[in-house]
């Protein structure tokens, strides 16, 4: 896994800040000029002034909660692109919803470095296990792969016995999806006698690593290297071989910020995640991201020198993650409306057996027959993931704002 995917993660970083900063009024006058919400959202901005970090900070920060709401009022985008939307390839609708797009441009999400890291060289068969269905994850990977010359099988979601045939037949040399989703398959096919020990590296994301579940694909025989993103900015960071921190990207800028104030916070110090991208279809500018996380200091062992992070941290808000995709208080609410009958209402998160498990704790009075099952039927639409239901009595939950209570713990 040796080696660099270009001479740009190599650079000193006062070439890549020059370069960065050389780039960024630019980007911030692209944004204000042909995209109809940077125009009014950066109006009192002189994109020529701001050739600096301390410049940067004190553009407001976009929000990812607010995206809904900003597109709501003039759908799909919002008069966030600063394309017409004909040169869109896709559009694609995350949970919220939030609405997000790509062009025909190679690599539009930027995921082919980080890949490249995980070890995937062209010409490899991968094996892709992300939803190809109105999310984005199936074809941002698809989208990384394809630049860096892989072969790849779009396995999607679901049919474990008839995806764990095609792994056995194809003998993919790398895997992309889900860890715990890797995990079923391993124990499936240990189950079922299916040879996928041609699986040599995996590349994952949208949810937990434990170490604990990382050291289990090791011991299978694989590398296991994760990287970190969003599907309106692409990648932001990655591993390495060395394991220490996530490396950021080189086409974007990051910030760490006081979560609700977009003030820089000191390194080494956790706060929100904030990252300005140079994409020109949808260049956003100063976007909270809504994680925690915090710079780690001095430069990778493996040679990289860009900034590092220490990875996801934890969410600024009540916004969390649960099986890569994201479960917003907004979403509670709506469970609430189609079942007016029910007191308040708590989503409990917990990592159970190397997996995510969410509860929606509902108080009533006396539970109907079939309400259980109608709720859970609720959540699964609602919430774009399945989770289980437990009664409560009228004033039993605790009376403190939370909606989501995100209870995880890694070991």
């Amino acid at each position: 896994m040796s080696g660099h995917y270009d001479k740009l993660e190599t650079r000193t970083p006062a070439e890549r800040e020059q370069a960065l900063m050389q780039a960024l009024p630019q980007q911030v006058a692209h944004a204000k000029a042909n995209a109809p919400f940077f125009t009014t959202w950066l109006k009192d901005i002189d994109p020529a002034s701001v050739t600096s970090r301390a410049a940067l900070a004190k553009l407001p920060v976009l929000r990812k909660s607010m995206l809904g709401e900003v597109q709501k009022k003039d759908p799909p985008m919002g008069g966030l692109i600063a394309v017409p939307l004909s040169s869109a390839r896709h559009i694609f609708m995350s949970p919220g919803p939030i609405f997000e797009i790509d062009t025909d441009e190679p690599d539009y999400f930027r995921g082919a470095r980080a890949m490249f890291a995980a070890g995937f060289r062209p010409g490899d068969v991968i094996y892709c296990t992300y939803s190809y269905h109105l999310t984005p994850a199936g074809l941002m990977m698809e989208s990384a792969l394809r630049a860096l010359g892989c072969v790849i099988v779009p396995g999607g979601v679901g049919n474990t016995e008839l995806q764990l045939d095609a792994i056995a037949a194809i003998k993919p040399k790398g895997y992309v999806g889900t860890p715990s989703f890797l995990k079923i398959l391993i124990e499936k096919a240990a189950e079922l006698g299916k040879d996928i020990s041609s699986i040599k590296h995996a590349f994952v994301g949208a949810e937990a690593l434990p170490p604990s579940l990382r050291q289990m694909f090791v011991d299978k025989g694989m590398t296991c290297l994760q990287s970190y993103g969003t599907a309106d900015l692409g990648t932001i960071a990655y591993e390495s071989e060395a394991l220490q921190g996530m490396t950021v990207d080189e086409g974007v800028i990051v910030e760490i910020v006081q979560p609700g104030t977009g003030d820089p916070v000191p390194d080494g110090d956790v706060g929100e995640v904030v990252v300005t991208t140079f994409n020109k279809a949808y260049p956003l500018i100063r976007f909270g991201t809504g994680d925690m996380s915090a710079v780690l200091a001095g430069q990778s062992p493996c040679g990289r020198t860009n900034m590092r992070i220490k990875g996801w941290m934890g969410r600024a808000d009540q916004r969390t993650k649960v099986r890569g995709m994201f479960v917003d208080p907004e979403q509670i609410a709506e469970i609430s409306k189609k079942h007016p009958g029910l007191g308040r209402l708590r989503l409990v998160i917990d990592w159970v057996n190397q997996a995510d498990v969410m509860v929606l704790k509902a108080e009533t009075t006396s539970p109907t027959a079939g309400l259980e099952k109608a709720l859970e039927a609720t959540i699964r639409t609602v919430c774009k993931v399945g989770g289980k239901v437990a009664f409560a009595k009228p004033g039993e939950l605790p009376n403190d704002g939370k909606v989501i209570d995100d209870v995880r713990k890694y070991t």
